[in-house]
């Protein structure tokens, strides 16, 4: 049981690093899409420097962490006997809902990323901004519960994180009209 706690702090950092790299990697995709309606040759040489970045930030960084975070996770959770408690304890069924919702995230994450590796613009760049925020939602989603854990009312919760996605959509349009008057 002793390396427990470092497993639980690789598991940390990796969860960290992944949720570092979902949150640049968007943030490229925007300056991306942003980069495609430039005209050339500034669209050419901005799209392939945007590229170069968000290949090495993908394969070098983000799914390296999402790999790792996840064998760190089931090392926790299926070889551990603290892990196996936990999995008998309604909190953890919750978290690992939003885990998997994060794992589906990444792969569309990935899909956008092979489309614009392949210069298919397919969404604008407002989309990818909202789109942005479901990492931080599912983020402050899994702190919550992982802190929280029994003493956390599942009520107040749900309507805590509808609230507070309610929130980022409000400053999403905020946002977007301060942009659009500059």
């Amino acid at each position: 049981m002793e390396y427990y706690n470092y497993l639980k702090s690789l598991h940390l950092i990796f969860v960290i690093t992944w949720f570092a790299g979902l949150f640049y990697i968007v943030r490229l995709f925007v300056y991306q899409i942003e980069a495609n309606e430039k005209p050339s040759p500034e669209k050419e040489i901005l799209q392939a420097q945007y590229k170069i970045m968000t290949y090495r930030l993908w394969y070098i960084i983000t799914w390296p962490s999402a790999i790792l975070a996840s064998i760190f996770a089931f090392w926790m959770l299926f070889f551990t006997d603290l892990g196996n408690a936990w999995l008998k304890m309604p909190w953890m069924h919750v978290k690992l809902c939003f885990v998997f919702l994060l794992y589906l995230y990444h792969g569309k994450c990935h899909q956008i990323f092979k489309q614009l590796q392949n210069d298919e613009v397919k969404y604008t760049n407002n989309f990818m901004r909202l789109w942005n925020e479901g990492a931080t939602i599912i983020l402050f989603a899994v702190v919550f519960l992982v802190v929280l854990k029994n003493a956390i009312n599942w009520i107040f919760g749900v309507v805590g994180i509808i609230l507070f996605s309610v929130l980022i959509m409000l400053g999403f349009r905020f946002y977007k009209r301060i942009r659009e008057k500059k």
